[in-house]
């Protein structure tokens, strides 16, 4: 399609695409929905968003170590120093596994999500190299939104075969 034509799509009275029938897939930050076809620079995205995430954690690492520092300097006492590094390790990993289980399914309602929000802030290292991990394999969630998509089409075409003629023209049954 031309320059000229796509500007005649997008002026006003221009008649209007008709969307495409049945479920639209979900999009995936930093992806959009070029995860369903792995189009539209994927492969770059997902290269971007690995090494922004690596590079994102090294620099949280440095800047934590720089803070640790600073309690050295502080001559705060070896039982602060130590907690500090095993709050910031605890938390890290929790929120690695945490990030790293919502790739794989949607939360419940009810759970711990919010509760731990607190928690995956301060161990946001271990989000960042969960992203990292999961972007060298698949966008993050992109597993799970395939297999839901992939349900919705199915379900949406089985939906449309199972119609047959026009309910309109129907006559009503006769009852016996």
């Amino acid at each position: 399609m031309s320059d000229d034509q796509q500007r005649d799509q997008s002026l006003p009275g221009a008649p209007a695409t008709e969307p495409a029938a049945g479920p639209r897939p979900e999009p995936i930050r930093f992806f959009g929905t070029s995860w369903v076809e792995h189009d539209n620079g994927y492969a770059l995205r997902r290269a971007g968003a690995a090494a922004g995430s690596l590079i994102g954690a090294v620099a949280a690492a440095y800047l934590l170590r720089l803070a640790y520092e600073g309690l050295e300097i502080g001559n705060v006492g070896p039982f602060l120093s130590i907690s500090v590094v095993v709050l910031f390790a605890i938390a890290s990993s929790i929120a690695f596994a945490k990030t790293w289980e919502s790739f794989g399914r949607r939360p419940a309602p009810s759970s711990d999500e919010a509760a731990l929000k607190g928690l995956k802030a301060i161990g946001f290292i271990g989000s960042l190299i969960a992203y990292f991990l999961r972007c060298l394999v698949e966008a993050p969630g992109e597993k799970l939104r395939r297999a839901e998509y992939e349900r919705a089409v199915t379900e949406a075409a089985r939906r449309r075969s199972s119609r047959t003629g026009n309910p309109a023209a129907r006559r009503p049954k006769r009852k016996k």
